[in-house]
């Protein structure tokens, strides 16, 4: 065989592995409304692979790329590696060189020190590939074993644009943040089939793992698009948030005003403490314009969390938001709070609190759900991240919750106060009844409104923000809500040169 011949057949090879499934399975995948993996791909780097591996694997057997392309391209000029299925070839489902192209490239993502995204669309490991890949240290946990040693190392994204079952379902969870495109992605432990057939239960798979349900109720999902390009753009748009690595910041943009139109400040939050106000509002009207990245928007909705640039410079933002249950923290709100606090200190971001806060939830049936526990797990976050932390008072900053939204006793660089903050270990009512409850119950049914109404107007003169906490210097600063915006850049781009502290341990014992 000649040069000549042997070209010829790495090309033919090429060409075949590149086209991907057979044509009725490309139309298939098509029909769904899907885009071919490459395309995808095309979409996704700025301009095309800088490499790829294993293009040739599985041709032999007469599976093009063996089910997945791994490959490293660009994203806003910045090298990231990526592991995409391709549904079109035996469903996307992993055998031993899937296996073995996936961890290569996890191996190649860790050691250069670059995020990693993974594009699922996968029908899940191959039942009859069992022998090579389940038992054994050559195995498929390797996967899982990879993304968990990655963790707060390097970005890990999941992009879902299809179904991702069982021991699968571990890529998406592992990862740092997770976009799902509705009514297209999925992800369970058994199929609505198994459920039927092991326990009984008559469901679907969108009811059981759909991307909208994980979004909204078990909160594995971080991120519900309407389809595929938006998940593209919202891929991008995360890597753009985050350093290449825990070594690294990430790199500033030229700054940008905030949104056209966006109200402000001082006209969105309201005066009276107990009054709800779109948390996102007061955002919207200090971070760059089109910077925003909100994780987990859909899910325990009392509490936002997401990514934004305050003149260039990215920032985590924590917020009470309270118009939705008044901003209280309950067990998903403050365990929401805490993954991402974590985030943000893994990768070196400094976060901003923006606190309005009653305290957490009381009654029976949050302290069955574990409320001690898991506001423990926020406690712990806020307190040992290392990353420079302002925090803000906008209005309410009661009891415990002002402790865990990084109040002074969690030490942040500076607690700023907007004038209607409101610090008090508890609000107007419950202090009230709790100091004047006797005397309350003594007077007569007609007096008790107009005493309570005064009482309550007096101690909230008494706990505002002046005559306590500026005056005995409680908080760093009352920002005027115009300022807030201009102070924080100032502040921030102070605290961000301080080193890290570091507390010498093995580990710590986190709160479950």
């Amino acid at each position: 065989m000649t040069t000549t011949s042997k070209t010829e057949e790495l090309r033919k090879r090429q060409d075949i592995a590149l086209a991907g499934g057979l044509g009725s399975a490309r139309e298939r995948h098509l029909a769904a409304g899907k885009q071919l993996v490459r395309d995808r791909l095309a979409s996704l780097f700025d301009d095309g692979f800088d490499f790829e591996d294993g293009l040739l694997a599985g041709t032999e057997r007469g599976l093009p790329a063996d089910a997945v392309v791994t490959c490293v391209g660009k994203i806003h000029g910045r090298d990231v590696a990526v592991v995409a299925n391709d549904m079109t070839v035996k469903g996307g489902s992993w055998g031993l060189a899937t296996l073995l192209k996936i961890t290569r490239m996890q191996k190649v993502a860790l050691e250069a020190g670059i995020p990693i995204v993974y594009l699922i669309d996968s029908a899940g490991a191959r039942v009859d590939d069992q022998r090579d890949c389940f038992l054994g240290r050559r195995s498929w946990p390797n996967i899982f074993y990879n993304l968990s040693n990655s963790s707060g190392v390097i970005p890990q994204v999941a992009a879902m644009f299809g179904p991702s079952p069982a021991g699968a379902a571990y890529i998406p969870a592992l990862c740092d943040v997770v976009i799902m495109v509705d009514k297209q992605s999925s992800m369970m432990m058994g199929s609505s089939r198994m459920a039927k057939m092991t326990i009984g239960e008559d469901t679907t798979d969108e009811q059981l793992g759909g991307a909208r349900m994980h979004c909204t109720v078990s909160g594995v999902g971080d991120v519900l698009v309407a389809n595929e390009t938006e998940a593209i753009a919202k891929v991008r748009h995360y890597v753009a948030c985050m350093p290449q690595n825990w070594r690294e910041r990430v790199p500033e943009q030229p700054a940008r005003p905030p949104r056209v139109g966006a109200k402000p400040i001082n006209e969105v939050v309201p005066l009276e403490q107990n009054v709800p106000f779109d948390i996102h509002d007061l955002i919207h009207g200090v971070v760059d314009e089109g910077s925003y990245f909100g994780v987990k928007d859909l899910f325990a909705k009392e509490m936002a969390t997401g990514f934004a640039r305050l003149g260039g410079m990215t920032v985590g933002i924590i917020a009470n938001n309270s118009r939705h249950k008044g901003g209280v923290l309950f067990v998903d709100s403050a365990d929401k709070a805490a993954r991402f606090t974590w985030m943000c200190d893994a990768f070196n971001i400094p976060l901003l609190f923006l606190m309005d806060i009653s305290g957490y939830m009381i009654g029976s049936s949050a302290e069955r759900a574990g409320i001690i526990r898991h506001g423990a797990k926020f406690v712990q976050a806020v307190s040992a991240s290392r990353v420079s932390r302002i925090t803000v008072l906008v209005r309410k900053a009661y009891s415990g919750g002002y402790l865990a939204m990084s109040g002074s006793g969690t030490h942040p660089d500076a607690v700023l106060a907007l004038p209607t903050a409101m610090p008090a270990l508890v609000g107007p009512e419950a202090a009230i009844n709790a100091v004047h409850y006797n005397e309350i119950q003594s007077l007569p049914e007609a007096e008790r409104a107009t005493f309570i109404k005064e009482k309550r107007e007096e101690y909230s003169r008494d706990i505002d923000v002046f005559r306590k906490a500026a005056d005995e210097f409680h908080v760093e600063a009352v920002v005027d809500a115009s300022d807030l915006r201009n102070e924080l850049i100032k502040r921030f781009r102070v605290y961000t040169r301080r080193k890290y502290a570091v507390i010498e341990r093995r580990a710590a014992v986190h709160p479950v």
